[in-house]
């Protein structure tokens, strides 16, 4: 395997970032009852290779998105996954996970290859996949995964097309990759005197973020208040707009392709300096909160639905699906008005982005001998498709702490004005407390149980109305993201790339410079890097 390329990839790192938004769920739970479901369909494919190899523990390292966290009973998750899958296999396994904080998951992942202390299986991003698919430390699993017993029950087989690199696949994805909508305040809508219906285009888009700025929709009486905010005015994964749609339109400030297939810069094209310009005139106007620079998602969130919402802002575009839910129930907990209206794409945007799917990936060893990664896959990925007790795990976590089938009474807010009430008949699949937060109920674990690839097939059902509802909605209006680009000129020169375009940013949208000028600046910092890079991409 070709480690000495890991130096490169390690020096163009803070090109990539991390996994999509997230956040802790969980339940407070008494002790676990028997898993429920069947691990028949793994019990075949024992994890170990026909020459004997017999795996006996496995490393995984995730970041946030595993919403099991060391504090929402991932000892539970992982007591249940060792007895599960020593069932399954025959024969004693244990899983080691090593969740790295999401905030800064892809320095922790070039730290952590850069220590040689590589895990079994590792999650990682779009942009991390393609790159590091390019080093030989993944392992190249298409044989496995077309030959997979999950493949009896695959729902969605397109997902993981999608993500194969030259034709060979180097991880796999659990479901659709998702994307991000708009999302209003209802009541700051009625307050300015307008309707969501209405913003249809650039021109009605922009005046509805002036009216949140300028007319206190907050009703507080101070000027204190902005139209959106967003987790920096340019984003360092694929799809790189979704944060800002609006603003950025069709550009696409990455490597990306025409309709023949030719790859070119995107961030140098006329598309991306009118979108520059619109974000320097929000800036200018005092439109769009000038710490959208600098805000991580978390940030962005917590002023979304701050208890106080003076600083807070009327337009948010972020994840579709339970994301929807997790808005609403945040602003109720903190007594803020929570009607959201839903935009639809404006005219200029072709639709909001569907991204491509994060992927986990098992590390190769080096050694020619596949043995020990096709009983990593036979043992983490043939259970995660079971169709039942090891499936239910990934997706909705520990039966009894994260989900119960028992007769209970469940009370979210418990205490509080806004406190609910939930009655469970015994056999009745349900989920339990978040052990974080006790107003709200837990979601899910890792997989997504609305776009999960593989049916679940004991007929667990979590996903509420409302996600389904903006889960069609996104679907309605959504376009695929172009593919990653991946080639070792990226891999050496991408972080300073990315360097380039967001000095790019700070001189045109937070100082006022110009355009062109920057541009110019931007194309002599990279004209030799993207030259090469576009001859390798075209070279393919």
């Amino acid at each position: 395997m070709k480690r000495n390329k890991i130096l490169s990839l390690l020096l163009s790192v803070s090109m990539l970032t991390a996994l999509t938004a997230c956040g802790s769920q969980g339940s407070d739970a008494p002790a676990a009852s028997t898993a429920a479901g069947s691990t028949a369909a793994a019990t075949e494919s024992a994890a170990s290779s026909d020459n004997g190899y017999v795996l006996d523990k496995v490393t995984l390292v995730v970041d946030g998105t595993f919403n099991a966290s060391v504090d929402a009973y991932q000892d539970k998750f992982i007591e249940q996954w060792d007895v599960a899958v020593s069932e399954a296999l025959g024969h004693p396994i244990s899983l080691n996970i090593q969740q790295l904080d999401h905030s800064s998951y892809v320095d922790g992942v070039g730290r952590l290859f850069a220590s040689g202390d590589y895990p079994d299986v590792i999650l990682l991003n779009a942009s991390q996949y393609a790159e590091y698919a390019k080093t030989g430390l993944l392992w190249d699993m298409t044989d496995a995964y077309d030959n997979a017993k999950f493949q009896s029950h695959m729902v969605l087989p397109a997902v993981n097309q999608s993500v194969r690199i030259d034709g060979r696949q180097y991880g796999l994805s659990t479901g659709l990759g998702g994307g991000c909508i708009t999302y209003v305040k209802q009541a700051w809508l009625d307050a300015v005197g307008m309707k969501a219906e209405d913003v249809t285009d650039w021109d009605s888009y922009y005046a509805m973020l002036k009216a949140f700025t300028e007319q206190d929709p907050d009703g507080n009486g101070k000027n204190d208040t902005y139209g959106v905010a967003a987790a920096g005015f340019i984003g360092s994964e694929a799809p790189y707009t979704n944060y800002l749609p609006q603003f950025w339109q069709n550009a696409y400030p990455n490597f990306t392709y025409d309709g023949n297939g030719v790859w070119y810069d995107g961030f140098n094209t006329q598309e991306t300096k009118d979108a520059l310009l619109r974000l320097q005139q929000a800036y200018a106007d005092g439109v769009i909160d000038p710490e959208s620079l600098t805000m991580g998602t978390k940030d962005v969130r917590e002023k979304w639905w701050s208890s106080d919402q003076s600083g807070s802002f009327g337009a948010f575009t972020y994840w579709s699906g339970y994301w929807n839910d997790n808005l609403i129930n945040n602003m109720d907990k903190n007594g803020v008005d929570s009607g959201l209206a839903r935009l639809a794409p404006i005219a200029e945007m072709d639709g909001y982005l569907n991204r491509e799917s994060p992927v986990y990936c098992i590390i190769d060893d080096g050694d020619g001998d596949d043995s020990r990664e096709q009983a990593i896959f036979d043992a983490v990925f043939e259970t995660m498709f079971d169709g039942g007790t090891v499936q239910t795990l990934w997706v909705y976590g520990a039966e009894g702490y994260h989900w119960s089938t028992e007769a209970e009474t469940i009370v979210t807010g418990e205490g509080t004005d806004n406190a609910k009430t939930y009655e469970y008949k015994d056999g009745e699949f349900h989920l339990r407390l978040n052990p974080s937060d006790p107003s709200a109920l837990w979601k899910k674990n890792a997989i997504d149980p609305s776009s999960m690839i593989c049916s679940l097939e004991n007929g667990f059902e979590s996903a509420s109305d409302l996600t389904k509802e903006c889960n069609e909605f996104f679907s309605e209006h959504s376009v695929d993201a172009p593919h990653s680009a991946s080639c070792d000129a990226i891999t050496n020169y991408g972080g300073t790339i990315t360097d380039a375009k967001n000095a790019v940013i700070a001189d045109v949208v937070v100082k006022g410079g110009s355009v062109d000028a920057a541009m110019e600046n931007y194309v002599k910092t990279t004209q030799n890097m993207v030259t090469e890079i576009l001859e390798q991409l075209n070279a393919k």
